[in-house]
């Protein structure tokens, strides 16, 4: 049975020009500004027009684009290698290219038996995985795209995506020079409005339960961690604590910190960025005796052996929806779950 895998990713400019556009894509989406779509327009806008400038140079530093699509490339091909010949990965990316209207011609082009939708975002939540799915649903109409989907909507405790972190922190805590005090380890996911939340979406519930089996995993009874959000912007109240909040407790307490992505796969400016440079350069100024950011999960072998497994599960069952828990895994008052949004 010939499988197409569809691989969704928030996407990210690949030159300085693209930087304006893409941020327009991103605010854009009714999924993260809700408002009727002609005031919609006008303030996607107005938004990526004033950050344009700081997001230029934030992608300069990474060489005048994001790494996020040729990451992403690397996932897409160790996937292919993971599973055989009958399947092949198709990557959509949801604010820049490529995106979903160019690529349900690719798959339709390849005849495939079955489409298996594989958002790379391990916690489900109503801004990133249900837009995406969305979007590329739409597409698949519009061209008369009618083969059985399986969507794998989340995978927060999967254990490949689990032993990935558990040992990169491990091989962070390794780094740290001898001589200082216990370390704290920062999980630090992308931040989210707090209305967001409070509307019924489980993503802060899911990072919870991610951190949770990291931590179980590493097995380190006396461990000091904490989970935080990062990338906060405008004045609505986001979730917490904060990243930089959380740098700066750290020196305050005078130890040492490890900080590991939860919530991203690849390399992007968040991690490159905004972990590397923006927060180590807070960690020094603080006074943090030392500052190890852990590397994102990219191509590791347990996390591309546990997407794999996932995918020949719902190939070989036939299901519609699902989480790597074979069912709904978010408690009822989430109605912004996934069984809610994309069943």
């Amino acid at each position: 049975m010939r499988t197409a895998i569809i691989l969704f990713n928030l996407g990210g400019p690949d030159n300085l020009d693209a930087v304006q556009p893409f941020l327009f894509n991103l605010f854009y989406d009714p999924a993260i500004i809700a408002l009727p779509k002609p005031l919609r327009w006008l303030v996607a806008r107005l938004i990526s027009g004033r950050r344009a400038p700081v997001a230029r140079d934030i992608y300069q530093h990474m060489g005048g684009g994001s790494p996020i699509l040729p990451n992403t490339e690397v996932q897409a091909a160790a996937l292919e290698a993971a599973l055989g010949p009958d399947f092949k990965c198709f990557i959509v990316m949801r604010y820049w290219q490529p995106r979903a209207d160019d690529q349900v011609l690719a798959v339709r082009d390849w005849s495939p038996d079955r489409i298996v939708l594989l958002p790379l975002y391990p916690q489900f939540s109503s801004t990133t995985s249900a837009s995406s799915v969305k979007e590329w649903a739409e597409a698949a109409q519009r061209v008369g795209l009618s083969q059985p989907v399986s969507t794998l909507c989340c995978y927060p405790r999967q254990p490949g995506f689990v032993a990935a972190v558990a040992e990169r922190v491990r091989a962070g805590l390794a780094q740290l020079p001898p001589g200082l005090p216990a370390p704290r380890v920062l999980f630090s996911a992308h931040g989210l409005p707090k209305v967001t939340v409070e509307r019924g979406d489980p993503y802060q519930w899911q990072v919870e339960r991610s951190v949770a089996a990291i931590v179980e995993a590493l097995g380190m009874p006396a461990l000091d961690y904490t989970l935080c959000y990062q990338s906060r912007v405008g004045p609505m109240k986001w979730l917490g604590p904060s990243t930089d909040d959380e740098v700066r407790r750290a020196g305050r307490d005078r130890v040492p910190l490890v900080i590991a992505p939860v919530a991203f796969v690849s390399e992007h400016s968040e991690t490159l960025v905004e972990l590397d440079i923006e927060y180590r350069h807070l960690a020094e100024a603080e006074g943090v005796p030392a500052y190890i950011r852990v590397p994102t999960v990219d191509a590791d072998p347990a996390f591309i052996a546990g997407l794999a497994t996932e995918i020949r599960r719902m190939v070989d069952s036939g299901v519609s929806l699902c989480s790597a828990e074979s069912d709904r895994i978010c408690p009822k008052p989430f109605g912004l779950c996934a069984f809610e949004r994309i069943a």
